[in-house]
């Protein structure tokens, strides 16, 4: 079957964004298909870094991206403990077969297997790398418990930054909400980060969940189902990342990390723009979610009763009773 991709100029564009572009998967899981041999350009196996046009007949495991109008799709899931975020549907227990979505869709970032929480999902290839690189500043907010009572020497540390994979963590802020409990929001988004902050502090996590991605936020949308994002949240998402880069630069922290050089200054920087809606201590209380249901499909599953604002993107298909955004039909399980 044939994905479809934004209508685009002629101009020759990388090979891994026309494939992120179909929505079939992320850039850099493009590149891994790519250096897999699974993807033909007219035919033949192209490098990694190849470029291409419309023109080009592109294939991913014998199938044929062609240039069709398709809208953006964005859900915000509430990822259960025990789900892999990964697009790999031969992984058990992969995001995408979880979710279920008539079309092809990946997630923003990452959430541990063990984490739950919010993640986003997609078609839009283009505001990936705006949202996680960590130059860019937009905020992710956790809750987290941990194996032993924590004090404000705890506290103090993980805000300060904390050494991990050969870089020191960058400031952030940290609160303590009980005896084993806190909050944390980051802008980073390095491997396993959380934990390995608290495993250098002597801790351990027992739970981690990840309640606010920027002005978005879990919404009461119950553990294991999702929603299609409100148009109001989506406009305001894209007024956040309009001036956020889409290049390496903004992740230089990460590759450095992975790498092992050594780490630059903690010297504060100004904060840019696009974090204003969501500042720490005081995180931006996203929309009320919900609304009339334009797109998708047809669901088997009974609808909730729960009243919805106005403004919902579309319906969700393929999932369980209830549905926490309203008239749209919740496209999530429960596991």
């Amino acid at each position: 079957m044939a994905a479809r991709i934004r209508p685009q100029s002629m101009e020759p564009i990388r090979l891994n964004k026309f494939i992120s572009d179909a929505g079939y998967c992320s850039r850099r899981e493009a590149d891994k298909l790519i250096e897999q041999g699974r993807v033909m350009v007219n035919g033949k196996r192209p490098d990694v870094g190849a470029k291409v046009t419309p023109k080009d007949k592109i294939r991913v495991d014998g199938n044929l991206l062609q240039v069709d109008a398709v809208e953006p799709v964005y859900l915000l899931l509430n990822k259960p403990a025990g789900i892999e975020t990964t697009t790999d549907r031969s992984q058990r227990d992969n995001i995408i077969s979880f979710v279920n979505y008539p079309e092809r869709i990946f997630p923003i970032g990452r959430l541990d297997k063990d984490s739950e929480g919010l993640i986003i999902l997609t078609n839009n290839g283009d505001i990936v790398n705006k949202i996680l690189r960590a130059g860019n500043k937009h905020e992710k907010e956790y809750i987290v418990t941990v194996d032993k009572p924590i004090n404000q020497d705890f506290v103090t540390k993980m805000s300060g930054g904390v050494s991990i994979l050969g870089v020191n963590t960058k400031k952030c802020f940290v609160e303590q909400l009980g005896p084993n409990k806190f909050r944390i929001i980051l802008t980073q988004g390095m491997n396993r980060q959380i934990r390995r902050m608290t495993e250098a502090l002597g801790y351990e996590v027992q739970t981690l969940q990840r309640t606010r991605i920027m002005h978005l936020s879990l919404n009461k949308i119950p553990l294991g189902q999702w929603r299609n994002m409100t148009d109001t949240e989506i406009a305001e998402m894209e007024r956040l990342v309009a001036s956020s880069t889409k290049t390496e630069e903004g992740s230089a922290t990460k590759k450095r990390a992975e790498s092992g050089a050594p780490a630059r200054s903690n010297k504060p920087k100004p904060r840019s723009n696009s974090s204003a809606a969501a500042r720490p201590g005081r995180p931006g209380g996203a929309p009320k979610a919900g609304g009339k249901s334009a797109a998708g499909g047809k669901s088997n599953k009974p609808k909730s009763g729960a009243p919805s604002a106005r403004g919902s993107r579309g319906a969700s298909k393929g999932g369980p009773k209830g549905n926490a955004g309203g008239k749209g039909r919740s496209g999530g399980k429960r596991r």
